[in-house]
Order: structure tokens, then C-alpha cells, then sequence
């Protein structure tokens, strides 16, 4: 596969992603992607003189796989006689304590742990073995969850760091496909551990691949890969356009906000959230781009505003105390109950044809599309930002908003159980109607039924304020 390797080092080359005698990090998870990617640098580097030091974050997500594929990376590492070093850390905890969703709590941890190991290593370059399916995936990943032409635009052969900006990230392989990946792995005689979880459709990026993609392919677009690739290159470039402007209206103490285009306002109070390392989400840059000097929550304690000339500024505030009790539920089997919150919920699985019709909605009952719940349920309460789209509606709405529409006395609403999938969405708020992004459609194939009864007294006391222990509840 000499082509290959040429292939790569003309990248390297024309990026600068690599020069002669520096040092990088490379990222090796053990997969098949990262296992060629250290290869064909290694190979490489004996021209080059590239001082490689291999990198391997645990997740403990899997057990005993997840040990065997740091096995597999350590080994590998010394067969080439380079440097090894390792990192780990408590995903599920993790995404639990910062209430955000598995994925993206793996993603925080491994790029702080590589940002970390580059200092550590004294080198400020991480080879990541992102290749081109993944930059189609995303593409399409991005486009679902509502992303603008930043996000659309895709991965960079190189940029920074989101754990250190100081820390230089580089894609070698952006151009190459899996399949010519897998064929110079093999041809090399490379081992690789395969990640189960690639197969599970349950998770977003896996549907994507799986069947979003081949049914494009195979009904509209056979070339959607090039084609999508195009359109991410044009996105990226008019991105950085207005992310210039942006950054020239900031730095040259501009004042007339209201007069610039839309697109340049969204990135401008974008580019300052980012600063802040405050999540720049639609809905946030929106309310604050459209209604000066009204404060938008971004999280418990702290509100931003902007002011005319479109600046933004934090404002901490004191507010009534949120409860952070949550517990992680795994629909697995067909049935099981759990009591959390006051509530004592139930719920089974059953195939919609074994269901010969749907009963009328009441009170403590609910029905949900199972496969768009997935198999792991998180139970907690209401927390500042939290937003929330009702059946039928178009778009999510604040939680808040919608508890005083209802007229939720305050203290009442902190005590409410929520429900919320892997990928951190809400599908159920106790109070309130479902959620429109698991609701039954005419694809179901398999319905949740979901009851619950309050086991809360008139006079019992709220729920404790302290943080309660973290618990895996199989249910």
C-alpha cells in the first residue's frame, strides 16, 4: 500500500500538519483507524524523524474489552519502541455529575487527557485518526441536531484543542476511506480490536452509518461521500468568513451591532460565549442576539446579557436550590419498576403487534416508542437551562416557561421527576405532556409503557438538598 503512505505524507506536508524532528502525540484507541494511522506515521517517521509518543485513553465503558484494548495499543507501542502513556477515568460518572450524555463526557475526558499528555511530553501536536466516513457521519450527525455552517463544516486536518487551544489537533487520514484502511491493515498485517458498540442502533452516529448513509447511497446520491465532503469544505470556508468578520468587529471596539448581518450577530456572541467556555447553543445566542440586555440563565447561579453594542457579560444571580439526585435506568427485558423521587415507576416493552390497540391517554400512564427511548434511562430532577420539546410542537421550549404556563408553584417544580435519554433529551417531565422526540409514530415497532404513582405524603417533607449517591439501577 505504498500509495497510501504517499498519499498521507502529501497531506502532512501540504497542511503542515507535521514538520521534520517535531513531536506529536498520536491518539490510539486500538480500533482499526488508529492502529493504521500509528503505522503509517511510523513508517514515516524514519524519514521525517518524528519523535511519536502513543497515547490510550481507558474509558471503562466495557470491562475486560476495555482493558484488552489498552493491552493490544501498550503492546503495539513497544513492538516499535516508542513511548506509552496512559490515561483513564469514570465516563458514567462522569456524564452523570455534569448531566450531559455518555458520549460527550468521554469526548471531555480523552481530549483532556491528550491535551494533558502533550504537555506533559513537551510537544503540542495530537495526530487523531479521524478518517473520511467519520467526516460524512458528522456531517450528517450535526445536520440532525441543528448545527450552522461552523458545525456543518465538519473536522479540520488540523485545529485546536476544545481542552487547550494551545494543543494543535491533526487529522492525517480526513481524505482516506475506512475501506482502504481496512485493505493496507490487512495487506500490513495489523492487528485491531473491533468496539461492539459500532453495531448497537440505538446509538445516533451507528443509524447514521448503518442505514442513513447505504439508503442515501443506494436511493439518491452515489457519490454522496464526495459530494458531502464538497459541501462541508464550501460550509467550512463561508464559516471562516464570517468568523473573521466576527473576530475584526471585537477587536476593533465596533459599536454599531445592529447594523451587521444576522450571521455575523449569531457569530459574534458566539465567538464571546466560546471565550467564556460557555456552551454557544442556538437557542442561547438567539434570545441574547434578539433582545439586548435581558438576561439569559445559563446555568444555576449565572446569567449572560448583552448589551447594544453586542458584548456579553455574566451576571450571577441567587436562586432557589436545585436537587441533584438522579439515578441511571436499564430498560433491559420487557418489564420492571423503580422508585425514585417520590415516584414508584413501572414500565414494559411490548411489539406494537401485540397490542391490539392503544388505550386513551390518563393520568399516570404513558406510551413511548421504545427505540427511540434506547436502553438507558436517566431519572432526575429539574436543573437550570434545561429545555424541552412538547408533543406537536415544533421546537424545544425552556422547562421553566413551560412550568409557569402550567402554573407550577417554584418550590413544587424541583421536586417533578424527569426523564431523560442517553444522549441527554427529554422525554417525559412528571406534570407535563410527553415529549415530542419519542412519541409513538407510524414506524413504531416496539411501544414503552411507562406508569408511575407518587408515593409522596401531602405533608412529606421536599426531597434533600445534598447530592445523593450515584447508583446503577438495573431495573
Amino acid at each position: 500500500m505504498e500509495d497510501l503512505v504517499e498519499r498521507i505524507e502529501r497531506t502532512i506536508l501540504s497542511y503542515r500538519l507535521l514538520e521534520p524532528e517535531q513531536g506529536s502525540i498520536v491518539a490510539v484507541s486500538g480500533g482499526l483507524d488508529s492502529m493504521a494511522l500509528l503505522d503509517l506515521l511510523y513508517q514515516l517517521s524514519q524519514k521525517y524523524g518524528w519523535k511519536l509518543i502513543v497515547a490510550h485513553f481507558n474509558h471503562r465503558l466495557r470491562g475486560v474489552d476495555s482493558d484488552k484494548d489498552e493491552q493490544l495499543v501498550a503492546e503495539t507501542a513497544k513492538q516499535l519502541g516508542l513511548p506509552f502513556v496512559r490515561g483513564e477515568a469514570d465516563v458514567r460518572r462522569q456524564a452523570a455529575r455534569e448531566r450531559i450524555s455518555v458520549e460527550m463526557a468521554a469526548r471531555q475526558l480523552r481530549h483532556a487527557f491528550l491535551a494533558q499528555a502533550a504537555r506533559e511530553q513537551g510537544v503540542d501536536r495530537v495526530a487523531l485518526a479521524h478518517q473520511a466516513d467519520d467526516q460524512v457521519e458528522t456531517f450528517f450527525l450535526r445536520l440532525l441536531r441543528g448545527a450552522g455552517g461552523e458545525g456543518l463544516a465538519g473536522m479540520r486536518y488540523r485545529g485546536p484543542s476544545p481542552a487547550d487551544r494551545k494543543i494543535i489537533l491533526i487529522r492525517p487520514l480526513l481524505d482516506i476511506r475506512r475501506a482502504e484502511l481496512i485493505a493496507y491493515a490487512r495487506e500490513r498485517g495489523l492487528r485491531w480490536r473491533e468496539d461492539r458498540s459500532n453495531q448497537d442502533r440505538y446509538i445516533l452516529r451507528n443509524k447514521i452509518r448503518h442505514e442513513l448513509i447505504p439508503f442515501l447511497e443506494q436511493q439518491f446520491q452515489p457519490a454522496l461521500h464526495r459530494v458531502i465532503r464538497r459541501v462541508a469544505e464550501l460550509l467550512g470556508a463561508e464559516s471562516d468568513c464570517v468568523g473573521n468578520l466576527a473576530r475584526r468587529y471585537l477587536n476593533e471596539g465596533r459599536s454599531d451591532f445592529e447594523s451587521l448581518h444576522p450571521a455575523v450577530q449569531r457569530r459574534v456572541i458566539y465567538e464571546q460565549l466560546l471565550r467564556l467556555t460557555l456552551e454557544p447553543a442556538y437557542d442561547i445566542v438567539e434570545e441574547l442576539r434578539l433582545r439586548p440586555r435581558r438576561p439569559v440563565m445559563i446555568r444555576a447561579g449565572l446569567n449572560v446579557w448583552r448589551d447594544e453594542t453586542g458584548r456579553i457579560h455574566q451576571q450571577g444571580v441567587s436562586m432557589l436550590r436545585f436537587y441533584d439526585d438522579r439515578v441511571r435506568l436499564f430498560l433491559h427485558g420487557d418489564h420492571g419498576q423503580i422508585d425514585f423521587g417520590g415516584l414508584r415507576i413501572r414500565w414494559r416493552i411490548r411489539r406494537i403487534r401485540e397490542l391490539r390497540c392503544l388505550p386513551p391517554r390518563r393520568p399516570g400512564k404513558e406510551w413511548f416508542d421504545a427505540d427511540l427511548v434506547g436502553t438507558e434511562v436517566l431519572l432526575r430532577h429539574w436543573q437550570p437551562g434545561d429545555r424541552f420539546q412538547l408533543i406537536g410542537m415544533p421546537t424545544a421550549a425552556k422547562l421553566q416557561d413551560l412550568f409557569t404556563n402550567v402554573k407550577i408553584p417554584a418550590q413544587r417544580r424541583r421536586e417533578l421527576v424527569l426523564a431523560a435519554r442517553s444522549d441527554g433529551q427529554l422525554f417525559w417531565v412528571e406534570g407535563l405532556r410527553i415529549g415530542e422526540i419519542a412519541r409513538l409514530r407510524e414506524e413504531t415497532r416496539r411501544v414503552l409503557i411507562w406508569e408511575w404513582e407518587s408515593r409522596r405524603s401531602e405533608d412529606s417533607k421536599p426531597p434533600a438538598l445534598t447530592p445523593s449517591a450515584e447508583s446503577d439501577h438495573p431495573a
